[in-house]
């Protein structure tokens, strides 16, 4: 099946891999928000159990060296592309609200970016997120 759009994360290079796994996580969460991303119907199994519904479309995952990371944001700014973002501080917070409040103590040039997503036309997110490369 081809998509119009694209649902993409990138992710610093150089984090741990639980690090990484964690800002996945949470940008996909915030993305799934985007009037771009669609969820299927409930699963159900061969007992009638159910399951919740996933995202219809292969989430594509790449790294960059974090110094590239503002870069993105500014792309997209440029575009009015609507991104979700997940900044160092994230790592030492425990709840929504406590992230919320470590994004306000920074401008968006100076934000300590670990990790950037967004969904939206092919174009522009392979526009954006140009010099990205695919996580392996």
């Amino acid at each position: 099946m081809q998509f119009e759009t694209k649902f993409t994360i990138v992710v610093a290079e150089d984090l741990p891999m639980w690090q990484k796994l964690n800002v996945v996580s949470f940008l996909a969460g915030g993305v799934t928000k985007s009037e771009y991303v669609n969820t299927g119907k409930q699963y159900l199994d061969s007992e009638g159990n159910t399951y919740l519904p996933l995202c219809t479309q292969p989430i594509i995952v790449l790294k960059a060296p974090r110094n590239k990371l503002p870069t993105f944001i500014q792309r997209a700014k440029k575009d009015q592309t609507d991104v979700a973002i997940f900044i160092d501080d994230m790592f030492y917070t425990g709840f929504d609200e406590a992230n919320r409040k470590t994004t306000e103590l920074y401008t968006s040039d100076k934000l300590p970016l670990v990790g950037i997503a967004m969904c939206t036309d092919k174009k522009i997110v392979d526009k954006i997120f140009k010099g990205a490369k695919l996580h392996d």
